[in-house]
């Protein structure tokens, strides 16, 4: 009998310790109106907190990216100042303990982009040696990265007369590393490298190397620009990121998004009129981007640029793009391209 009256004991005991220690995170789940996930900035949809063990909820409190937003009729307004991947938080209050849960959820911009054309004002000859890889003015001076595709030649920085070529200036980059995007900030040229990992400042003036930095959480260095406070980096990803522009760490991001899915083509990058623009790679066209939410505002179609310069086993893709501010327009080439060309963007 005491043997029963101990095993029925030690039962109930082992039974009472595996529930307590059961993951309380999966005792519940949320739950959106058509199950779907993913919305438009400002949707408003149905919610609720599936209850799989049927626990006494006492209150249900959401959040997106850490606020707090309001439930009405079971209803939340899916509104955010970014868009791209979030996180959907349910604090739930159940019995005499609270849980939170999360759902990763993807929020669009409300339309869809503007599509532009161009119409050519000047053509000017271009190095069809150079991989561009970085392009941006200073006043009239054009400054150019180039990459080293095989390893064939050196990366460059150079300083370029725009109208004729001629070079100014020029530093090559060991042969180990490949040269991407750049931008100008004060006085400083920042540069990236593809894959290493690392990326270097210049003195803008001499192009004397100054130092060195290297990348947070970015994969890899593809394009830069700057709005005059902060850097913007892409990396190959969805993610277009925000460096300091003194330390050049990288301090949050923006994800690139149409009213329909996240897009990750942006290659470089230039800054001009509040907007980012970047070349899509492998393709002949370019984004706007609006820096502040990361919506894909308009669509630029460069076709048949690249039919327009001369042909050769080396010619690649539609790359590299700058803005010039006193003539209010913009210069466009491409990799191992003899021509770039000046241009006006115009809605189709």
């Amino acid at each position: 009998m005491r043997i029963h009256i101990v095993f029925f004991l030690l039962t109930t005991f082992l039974v009472d310790s595996c529930s307590n220690s059961e993951d309380p995170t999966k005792f519940f789940e949320i739950q959106l109106e058509g199950r779907k996930k993913q919305f438009q900035n400002g949707d408003v949809i149905g919610i609720a907190i599936k209850n799989k063990k049927e626990r006494d909820i006492k209150k249900v409190t959401y959040f997106l990216e850490g606020k707090e937003i309001e439930t009405t009729n079971g209803k939340i307004n899916l509104e955010s100042a970014t868009f791209g991947t979030k996180v959907l938080k349910a604090k739930v209050a159940y019995e005499d303990a609270f849980v939170e849960i999360e759902k990763n959820i993807r929020i669009l911009a409300e339309t869809a982009p503007q599509v532009y054309t161009y119409n050519i004002l000047n053509t000017y000859p271009h190095d069809k040696k150079a991989f561009t890889q970085g392009l941006e003015f200073r006043g009239d001076t054009l400054y150019e990265s180039t990459g080293n595709p095989g390893n064939v030649s050196k990366s460059v920085l150079r300083k370029l007369n725009f109208e004729t070529g001629k070079i100014y200036e020029e530093v090559a980059l060991d042969k180990s590393v490949f040269g991407e995007g750049l931008t100008i900030f004060g006085n400083k040229v920042i540069q990236l490298t593809w894959r290493s990992g690392i990326g270097y400042t210049y003195n803008a003036s001499t192009l004397e190397k100054t130092g060195s930095f290297s990348y947070g959480s970015s994969k890899e260095g593809w394009g830069l620009c700057n709005d005059g406070d902060i850097i913007y980096k892409s990396d190959g990803t969805e993610k277009i990121w925000k460096l300091n522009p003194e330390t050049l760490i990288e301090e949050g991001y923006i994800e690139t998004v149409t009213n329909k899915s996240i897009f990750n083509k942006a290659n470089e990058l230039e800054y001009a009129n509040g907007k980012i623009y970047a070349n899509v790679w492998q393709k002949e066209s370019m984004m706007i981007i609006d820096p502040k939410t990361g919506a894909i505002e308009g669509v630029i179609n460069f076709g048949g640029l690249r039919d327009r310069v001369e042909q050769h086993s080396n010619l690649d893709v539609l790359n590299g793009v700058a803005y010039h501010q006193e003539r209010k327009t913009f210069f466009v080439t491409g990799k191992n391209w003899d021509t770039m060309f000046e241009v006006e963007i115009v809605k189709k």
